[in-house]
C-alpha cells in the first residue's frame, strides 16, 4: 500500500478533474461557438504557460503571444484550411522575435499547442462528438490508470531523471485501458478492430506529450507550468497528454483511413 504522502494531493486533484470535465463535456456537447471559444483560450493560456516557463521575466510577450494564439486558433476554425496555416504558425514565428532565450523550445512546444488546438476543433466538426469523446476518454483513462497503477502497483521507473513518479506499470495499465476504449468504440460506434490498436498509439502519444513537458519543466526547474488549478498546476500540466494524442491524430488521419471501418 502506498503511503499516506502519496494520496495527499487526491481531494483538490478529484475536485478540480470534476469541474474540468464538467466543463469540457458541456462544451464538447455544445460543439461550435461554444467548443472553438474553449480551445481557443485553453490554447492560449497554454502559450503563455509556456513562455512564463521559458522566459520567466517576459510577462508582455507572454501575454501577447497566448492572446495571439489563442485568437489565430479561434479564427483558424472559421477559415479554409489553406489559410488557416499561416494564421495557426504566425504566433508560433512571433516568439522568434519577442523571446531572449529558449527559442528553440518556444518553437517546437508552441506549435505543437496551436496545431493540436487547431485539430481538436476540427475533429469535432469534421468527424462529430462521438470521435471526440473518443478521443478525451482514451487520454483521461491512460492518465487516471497510469495514476492509480503507480500507486497500487509502483515498481521500475518508467524514466526517472525526467519524471520521478512514473512507472511503467503505471505507463503498461495506461495502454490496456486504451485498448478496453477502442474495444467499447468497436461495439458502440461500429468501427473495426484497427480501432484498438489506433487507441494503444494515441495513449503512446498522450504519454509522449506528457513526458516531453516534464523534461522541459525538469530543464527549467519548475515542479507545475503554473498554478492556475489546484492539484494539477497549469492547464499545460493538465492537457499535455492531450496535445501529444490530438497531434497524433491530426497526422495519423493523414496516413490511414480514419475513423477505421466507418464509412
Amino acid at each position: 500500500m502506498s503511503s499516506t504522502s502519496n494520496w495527499s494531493d487526491l481531494v483538490a486533484r478529484a475536485v478540480s478533474g470534476v469541474a474540468m470535465v464538467a466543463v469540457g463535456l458541456g462544451a464538447i456537447v455544445a460543439g461550435g461557438l461554444w467548443f472553438a471559444a474553449l480551445i481557443a483560450v485553453v490554447c492560449g493560456v497554454m502559450i503563455w504557460e509556456l513562455v512564463r516557463m521559458l522566459h520567466p521575466a517576459a510577462h508582455s510577450a507572454a501575454l501577447q503571444l497566448g492572446f495571439a494564439g489563442g485568437a489565430a486558433v479561434l479564427a483558424a476554425l472559421y477559415l479554409p484550411g489553406g489559410l488557416a496555416l499561416p494564421l495557426l504558425l504566425a504566433p508560433v514565428m512571433a516568439g522568434i522575435a519577442l523571446l531572449k532565450h529558449n527559442r528553440a523550445l518556444y518553437l517546437v512546444f508552441a506549435a505543437m499547442i496551436v496545431l493540436a488546438s487547431f485539430g481538436m476543433g476540427k475533429l469535432r466538426g469534421d468527424w462529430g462528438m462521438e470521435w471526440l469523446l473518443w478521443l478525451v476518454v482514451t487520454v483521461v483513462v491512460t492518465d487516471v490508470l497510469g495514476y492509480f497503477a503507480g500507486r497500487f502497483i509502483g515498481g521500475p521507473k518508467f524514466w526517472p531523471r525526467v519524471s520521478p513518479k512514473k512507472t511503467w506499470s503505471g505507463t503498461v495499465a495506461g495502454w490496456i485501458g486504451a485498448g478496453i476504449v477502442g474495444g467499447i468504440c468497436m461495439i458502440v460506434l461500429g468501427a473495426n478492430v484497427q480501432i484498438i490498436g489506433v487507441s494503444v498509439a494515441v495513449s503512446m502519444a498522450s504519454q509522449i506529450g506528457d513526458i516531453s513537458e516534464s523534461a522541459v519543466k525538469r530543464k527549467m526547474g519548475v515542479k507545475d507550468s503554473s498554478n492556475l488549478i489546484p492539484g494539477h498546476g497549469g492547464l499545460m500540466d493538465r492537457f499535455d497528454g492531450m496535445l501529444g494524442a490530438a497531434l497524433f491524430v491530426l497526422i495519423a488521419g493523414q496516413l490511414i483511413a480514419f475513423p477505421p471501418g466507418i464509412g
